[in-house]
């Protein structure tokens, strides 16, 4: 099993980024998927979640109206469309694959997890 996340980089305070993670050694349309995130010396902490039909999600209220979560289950892919980027921000963007239910991966109930992609917003 391997997520791989992509998209990071620099960016200015207000802008956008997509990031991206390909999931494979799974069949992809029955894991609930999230992305999570760990800023410099904090816990990692959640961010969004997506169920396997991508009919629900979840978003943590830090980043609700500006931060959305979807997945292309053909693509074996899973996406976070990032906009209004602030400096609270930046952290390492981390995607995971859940064996429960989207609401588990909501408080990191996940079992399988990517390397993590950079994020930094400069002010």
């Amino acid at each position: 099993v391997q997520l791989q996340a992509s998209g990071g980089g620099l960016v200015q305070a207000g802008g956008s980024l997509r990031l991206s993670c390909a999931v494979s050694g799974l069949t992809v349309g029955l894991y609930p998927l999230g992305w999570f995130r760990q800023a410099p010396g904090k816990e990692r902490e959640f961010v969004a979640a997506i169920s396997r039909s991508g009919g629900n999600t979840y978003n943590a209220d830090s980043v609700k109206g500006r931060f959305t979560i979807s997945r292309d289950n053909a693509k074996k892919m899973v996406y976070l469309q990032m906009n209004s980027l602030k400096p609270e921000d930046t952290a390492v963007y981390y995607c995971a694959a859940g064996t429960g239910t989207v609401q588990a991966v909501t408080i990191g109930r996940a079992d399988y997890w990517g390397q993590g992609t950079q994020v930094t917003v400069s002010s």
